[in-house]
């Protein structure tokens, strides 16, 4: 998808509400200096345009019982259109998945997994991904210290 005719007020809009998804259009109306009508009527063509895709509260992993965070590198055991999609609808079906991605490479898969603990990380791999038809192999990388942790744009 190519960028939808976004100008210098959208992109502080954009950059306002990935700071703090909770400001009103008044709060954002008066740091930007435009009128709230004008904010509201360009928060809502963002929203309408699909340039916010959503409102989300973010959790603290650690504070919330998942301690873990791990990375795990997925080889499918064939590589056809139905093992992707029979892997893909597993992904769909996993809570502690947060993210996963198709890559090119060595590796088919990385997944970004959450669990409670080393327990959680061996049931997961060993009862839920290993047994799976669609999966060769996979490798596990558990995170020691997260540097940075984001899904803001450079706007």
């Amino acid at each position: 998808m190519s960028e939808i005719g976004l100008d210098t007020t959208d992109r502080k809009i954009l950059a306002l509400l990935q700071a703090d998804a909770r400001l009103t259009n008044n709060d954002i109306a008066e740091r930007i200096h435009l009128s709230p009508s004008q904010c509201s009527r360009r928060r809502s063509r963002l929203e309408r345009d699909g340039l916010i895709a959503g409102y989300h509260a973010r959790v603290d992993g650690e504070k919330a019982g998942f301690g873990l965070v791990n990375f795990i590198s997925v080889t499918l055991a064939t590589h056809n259109r139905n093992n992707s999609a029979r892997f893909a609808d597993l992904m769909a079906r996993l809570p502690e998945v947060q993210e996963a991605h198709s890559l090119t490479g060595e590796m088919d898969y990385i997944l970004k997994v959450v669990t409670r603990d080393l327990r959680g990380l061996s049931d997961f791999v060993n009862e839920t991904l290993l047994p799976h038809e669609a999966v060769q192999n996979v490798k596990t990388s558990i995170v020691l210290q997260t540097l940075k942790d984001t899904s803001a744009l450079p706007l």
